[in-house]
């Protein structure tokens, strides 16, 4: 898989992520706990692929490094969510000054691993 392959295949993995995310919240303020479950569950499981997806694509990216940082990733924000919508205002802004680091490294695993990728593309 190459250019724009992946490019799709990425897009689409990360659609669905956003998607079930929004499910999942979606479930979990009107109430119903088996439906925000089930989003929840398939959240994980398309973390899991795209870390696996990731793993694949990069060989300066580890599947099971991005599994951890995705699983530690989705802890964090469904912790926000559910103090946003409990109006637990002071802990979802402590959770959120823990979500941003832990989002910015992710950012760095994956600028990292693209310069490696493409060396000639970078200036280091």
């Amino acid at each position: 898989m190459v250019g724009s392959a992946v490019a799709a295949q990425f897009e689409k993995l990360f659609t669905e992520h956003l998607v079930i995310a929004a499910q999942l919240v979606q479930a979990a303020k009107a109430g119903h706990s088996a439906g925000a479950a089930d989003a929840e569950k398939r959240w994980y499981a398309n973390a899991d692929v795209i870390a696996a997806f990731l793993g694949h694509i990069n060989p300066h990216w580890s599947a099971k490094n991005w599994q951890s940082m995705m699983h530690e990733h989705l802890a964090l924000t469904k912790a926000e969510a559910a103090q946003l919508l409990t109006k637990k205002y002071s802990e979802s802004i402590s959770t959120f000054d823990r979500i941003e680091p832990q989002a910015l490294t992710m950012a760095d695993v994956m600028a990292y691993g693209i310069a490696r990728q493409f060396p000639s593309k970078f200036s280091m």
